[in-house]
C-alpha cells in the first residue's frame, strides 16, 4: 500500500491541476459535437451536420497548438493529427465515409507509433524526452544518457507499441461501430471508447515510464559505484 501512494498522490494532483481543462475539452469534443448534430441534422442533412459537429474540435486542437508555440515531439504529433482532421473535413463523400475517414486518424496516429518501434526510434522515448525538456531542462542530458541501457531501450519500444496496438484497435473498433450503430448513437459510445482508450494509455505510461526511467538510473549509479571500486 505505501509503495502505491506516492503514484495515488501524483495523480490526485494531476487531477486537481488538470481538472478543469479536462472537463472543457470533453466538452468540445464530445458534448458540442453531438449538440450541433442533433440541431443541424434536420436542416441540413446529416453529411452537413457532421461536418458542423466535426468544427470544434478541430478548433480546439489548432488554438491549443498555437498557444503552446512550441516545435517539439509532441507538436509535430499534435500538427499531423491536426492536418489529418483538416483532410476529413475538407473532402466529401457520404456519411458513413465520412465517419470512416475521421477515425482513420487515430488509426494512422497509432501506425506511426507502431512504424516508430520498428524502425528502432520509439516514439515514446521522443515524446518522454521532449517532456523532460520542458519541465527540467537540466535533465536534459541525463535522460538522454538512458538511450545506452538496452532494458530501457526495450522499456521505450514496449510502451510505443502499447500506444500503437491501443490506437488501431480503438479505430478498428470504431469503425466497425460505424456500420452497426446510428448516427447519434455513434457519437454517444464512440467518443467514449476514444477517451477511455486514451486514459487508460496514459496512465500506465505515466507509471510505467517514469517507473523504467529510475530503474534505468540505478543501474546506471550501481554500475558507476561498482567500477570505482
Amino acid at each position: 500500500m505505501n509503495a502505491t501512494a506516492p503514484t495515488l498522490a501524483k495523480i490526485a494532483g494531476f487531477a486537481r491541476a488538470h481538472g478543469a481543462k479536462a472537463g472543457l475539452e470533453v466538452t468540445v469534443n464530445f458534448v458540442l459535437p453531438f449538440l450541433i448534430y442533433n440541431l443541424a441534422a434536420d436542416r441540413l442533412g446529416a453529411v452537413q451536420a457532421l461536418l458542423a459537429a466535426s468544427a470544434p474540435p478541430i478548433v480546439w486542437s489548432i488554438v491549443a497548438f498555437i498557444r503552446e508555440r512550441k516545435l517539439d515531439a509532441i507538436s509535430i504529433l499534435v500538427l499531423s493529427g491536426i492536418a489529418l482532421s483538416l483532410i476529413g473535413f475538407a473532402g466529401g463523400g457520404g456519411v458513413k465515409f465520412l465517419q470512416l475517414r475521421e477515425n482513420l486518424v487515430t488509426g494512422m496516429v497509432g501506425l506511426l507509433f507502431l512504424g516508430s518501434a520498428a524502425i528502432g526510434r520509439p516514439l515514446i522515448f521522443l515524446l518522454a524526452r521532449a517532456g523532460v525538456r520542458r519541465r527540467a531542462a537540466d535533465q536534459v542530458a541525463a535522460f538522454e544518457a538512458l538511450r545506452d541501457d538496452g532494458l530501457f531501450r526495450r522499456a521505450m519500444a514496449a510502451a510505443t507499441l502499447a500506444w500503437g496496438f491501443g490506437l488501431v484497435a480503438a479505430c478498428a473498433l470504431n469503425c466497425a461501430l460505424v456500420f452497426i450503430l446510428s448516427i447519434k448513437l455513434f457519437l454517444l459510445i464512440s467518443p467514449p471508447i476514444s477517451y477511455v482508450t486514451m486514459a487508460l494509455l496514459t496512465a500506465w505510461t505515466f507509471w510505467y515510464v517514469p517507473r523504467s526511467m529510475r530503474q534505468a538510473m540505478d543501474r546506471r549509479s550501481a554500475e558507476a559505484q561498482g567500477a570505482n571500486r
